[in-house]
């Protein structure tokens, strides 16, 4: 295999004719041609006069000969898990989240028979409780945007970009593609699936780790677990369920949760996090912004990541942006207001929106314990609740009127897309002043950055409090607790944050499991 990369395309061509277009770059012959793929395709728009897309592919070959002049691929290794678990017990996966459903995927893929109890619905009901949230208001406290198969990222964007560098991570991709995402994924710089496309594809996983002898409770919610000397021996929902082996991915809202776990002495620590609003932008001016007006390609909603950092030491920073996407209800627990930002595959609403946040440390937090985040978020939470009229309308502003602390009255050209309502205000007024001021500080330097964030009439909603886990699931270098036989996972364990890197967790928590004697 060798590579063919900086292919730069300026023009709106299929993938067949820019391989052509590599090929006579690189003075390959056809006829030599065995197979090619595309690896990555990615957006250069730094030069707004000139913007275009660079594309690599890998490419296999005869004559191998005649190309030396080519970079040659190293071959990929791929890792095997050596099982040695001998237990005759199932191990039993608390939440069906990313984390939840790769290490079930992982067991049935290996021979082994999990089962995932999930609070919530199947991704199916759970959208019809979701949809009439946003309708009526009514809130089902079990099945919602935050609980629920699929977990929190299905109502997202179904972003699959992360930071970490792992192997895995192409085997993530793999097994969405399998299950029904678009091949694009596997070559896109910043892949996506779309909440439209993550509904099916993950009942599709569903099914497969059912066929593969998994079982899934769902409306089954773990209220306490046995422990005998220092190893799990059952956890409890409905019924009991003898176990020797229990992942917790749990997620990031799992409160209850997270309450019982340190009553049975499962050691925990606070962590920091991130607290904001979501800002709500015509998509077009991004677009604008970030392509400039010349340009000829069809080109995806644009989208933005931008960070800064204050005199004051916090920092500012957008996180889960949302081309052509909406803001959307988030709330699990009643009287609260909870936003997150959520697109479909196809990106095409009129908005976009993302987070803009502020960093928190167990320092702001009250008290020692090692759920204060916990009670930080939700008081942010209950005084959103209030602002927007204890509805669960959102607290809604307008950036100029956000900058200069006084309530707005009125909605410019940018209606604010939040359902089932919104109240208009001044946001200041519940948010910590270090978060309010950090903020302003942050959007007037963003707009130095992508012209227009800073657009007056653009919108903020409150409140933004779960981009991570306020929590922190101690685990040791085997991956378990203190308590033998549970193990950690994902994002609302601490170690994950998204999609991708949660899968990719799911995964290594499930090969512990299997590797360990």
């Amino acid at each position: 295999m060798f590579k063919l990369d900086n292919i730069k395309i300026r023009k709106n061509l299929s993938d067949n004719d820019v391989f052509d277009i590599a090929c006579k770059k690189y003075n390959i012959n056809h006829n030599d041609v065995i197979s090619w793929n595309i690896v990555k395709k990615s957006i250069d728009a730094r030069n707004k006069n000139d913007v275009h897309y660079n594309y690599s592919f890998n490419i296999s070959l005869k004559n191998k000969h005649k190309y030396k002049y080519l970079k040659s691929i190293p071959e990929t290794k791929h890792t095997t898990i050596n099982i040695n678990r001998k237990s005759s017990y199932s191990p039993v996966i608390i939440g069906a989240g990313p984390a939840g459903l790769f290490a079930a995927l992982t067991f049935v893929q290996n021979g082994v028979k999990p089962i995932i109890i999930e609070q919530g619905k199947t991704v199916e009901d759970r959208k019809k409780d979701v949809d009439l949230f946003l309708k009526t208001g009514k809130l089902n406290t079990s099945s919602n945007v935050q609980f629920g198969e699929g977990g929190a990222g299905t109502f997202s964007d179904g972003k699959l970009k992360t930071g970490i560098n792992n192997p895995l991570c192409k085997k993530v991709l793999k097994e969405f593609c399998t299950f029904g995402a678009p091949e694009q994924i596997l070559y896109s710089s910043k892949p996506h699936i779309g909440t439209d496309n993550l509904i099916k594809i993950i009942k599709n996983m569903r099914n497969y780790i059912i066929e593969k002898g998994g079982t899934f409770l769902f409306n089954e919610k773990v209220y306490d677990i046995e422990i005998i000397g220092d190893k799990i021996n059952a956890v409890i929902c409905s019924k009991k369920i003898e176990t020797d082996t229990v992942i917790l991915a749990i997620g990031h809202s799992a409160r209850d949760t997270f309450q019982m776990l340190f009553s049975k002495g499962i050691l925990m620590e606070r962590k920091n996090f991130s607290v904001g609003l979501r800002i709500e932008h015509l998509q077009s001016s991004i677009n604008s912004s970030q392509y400039g007006n010349i340009t000829k390609l069809n080109l995806p909603p644009a989208e933005y990541k931008l960070s800064y950092h204050s005199p004051s030491g916090r920092s500012c920073y957008t996180f889960c942006m949302c081309p052509g996407g909406l803001v959307i209800a988030s709330s699990s627990e009643e009287n609260t207001i909870v936003t997150n930002g959520m697109s479909y595959y196809s990106r095409d609403g009129l908005n976009s929106n993302s987070a803009v946040l502020v960093n928190v440390v167990p320092e702001d937090f009250e008290g020692h314990s090692p759920l204060a985040g916990l009670d930080f978020q939700r008081k942010l939470e209950q005084k959103a609740f209030d602002l927007g009229g204890s509805n669960y309308f959102a607290p809604v502003q307008k950036v100029s009127d956000f900058l200069n602390d006084i309530p707005s009255t009125t909605i410019g050209k940018i209606a604010p897309t939040y359902k089932p309502g919104f109240t208009l205000c001044n946001l200041n007024s519940i948010i910590p002043e270090f978060v309010s001021k950090t903020l302003k500080e942050g959007i007037l330097y963003f707009d130095t950055k992508l012209k227009g964030f800073a657009n007056p009439d653009s919108i903020l909603t409150g409140v933004e409090t779960r981009s991570s886990s306020p929590v922190r699931i101690i685990r040791n270098e085997n991956l378990t607790s203190n308590i033998k036989g549970i193990y950690p996972c994902g994002e609302g364990a601490g170690y994950a944050g998204g999609i991708m890197s949660a899968s990719v967790d799911g995964i290594k928590c499930a090969t512990a499991v299997l590797e360990k004697p």
